[in-house]
């Protein structure tokens, strides 16, 4: 075969060349990104379940320390204080990165733990859960619901 070098020297033909390799490569290109996009969606499905558990698992030490500052606070109070209860509630829950912990069902579901921690019944039970709940019976019952989770 001869070449000349006539064909070399035409811009047209040096622009054909020099294109074929991407647009032959194109098609491969659009599926190796189509597979890098499905990838990153897949990434970040599993990291939605990843931030997930660590939500929940910053839910449980919210949980775990209102039921342990609850369960010290009425072991250790002789006189109730709640401004100063819900004070520390609040410090808690500001440390967590929770706002509206009183607005919060799983606040009082671990006060109802921490009471039951500390082994308060009858009575005095039923009276820190009334002065917690402020009264309120959708807080009552979830202070309720923790207590009776607690073994």
């Amino acid at each position: 075969m001869h070449f000349s070098s006539e064909r070399f020297t035409n811009p047209f033909f040096n622009a054909v060349i020099l294109a074929l390799p991407i647009l032959v490569g194109g098609c491969s290109f659009s599926d190796s990104s189509r597979s890098i996009s499905d990838s990153i969606e897949s990434s970040s499905d599993s990291s939605g379940s990843i931030s997930d558990s660590s939500e929940s698992n910053k839910e449980k030490k919210y949980e775990n320390e209102v039921s342990d500052y609850t369960m010290a606070y009425v072991k250790s109070s002789k006189e109730a204080d709640y401004a100063a209860y819900q004070k520390g509630l609040s410090d808690i829950a500001a440390k967590r990165g929770i706002v509206n912990w009183d607005q919060e069902p799983k606040t009082y579901i671990a006060i109802g733990k921490g009471l039951k921690k500390a082994g308060i019944e009858g009575v005095a039970y039923e009276t820190y859960k009334r002065n917690f709940a402020g009264s309120d019976e959708a807080k009552m019952q979830n202070i309720q619901k923790g207590y009776e989770s607690e073994k």
